[in-house]
């Protein structure tokens, strides 16, 4: 685990936004790949070097019960292949962002547990903008998830580097 992704799971682990202590607003105290993006070398908040599987699953609908059968999926991958042997990305863009609003308790304290295990959650940038045109604001984000340029990109991105792809 870097040191970044350690400081933030300690923080919330205890509970601490991470815009408190950073002094940033809540919608950009998530990690950003924004300006460090680069296709040809994916980057990862958790790092599964001895992974036997690579997966990415998609989220692009506004649905819960997409959302709950895709972290079902992330949790039968970790239950069948181990923490450490499983690497796996959500990536939500479109509508699918609205999975990782904190208000989404149920969803949001699945997610925290899931990230915990090791599953990363991306986000698309994109998306967000989108968002924000449409309500003035951001949208306040869990605060596990990943900032992405573009999520069609990341998939891609993934996909390129040996991941599967899944779209529950």
């Amino acid at each position: 685990m870097r040191h970044s992704s350690l400081f933030r799971h300690v923080l919330f682990t205890l509970g601490i936004p991470l815009f408190l202590v950073l002094g940033t607003s809540p919608a950009w105290a998530n990690v950003s790949m924004l300006h460090d993006f680069n296709y040809s070398k994916p980057s990862f908040t958790h790092d599964h070097p001895f992974a036997k599987a690579k997966v990415v699953l998609q989220v692009s609908q506004a649905e819960p019960a997409r959302w709950n059968l895709t972290l079902n999926n992330a949790q039968n991958l970790l239950n069948y292949f181990g923490q450490e042997q499983v690497q796996i990305v959500v990536v939500a863009f479109g509508p699918g962002i609205k999975m990782y609003l904190p208000k989404n308790k149920g969803i949001a304290d699945r997610i925290a547990a899931i990230n915990a295990e090791g599953v990363e959650f991306d986000v698309c940038h994109n998306s967000m903008e989108a968002f924000k045109k449409k309500t003035g604001h951001l949208p306040p984000l869990d605060p596990s998830v990943v900032i992405v340029p573009a999520g069609i990109v990341r998939i891609m991105q993934l996909e390129s580097h040996g991941f599967d792809y899944v779209k529950p």
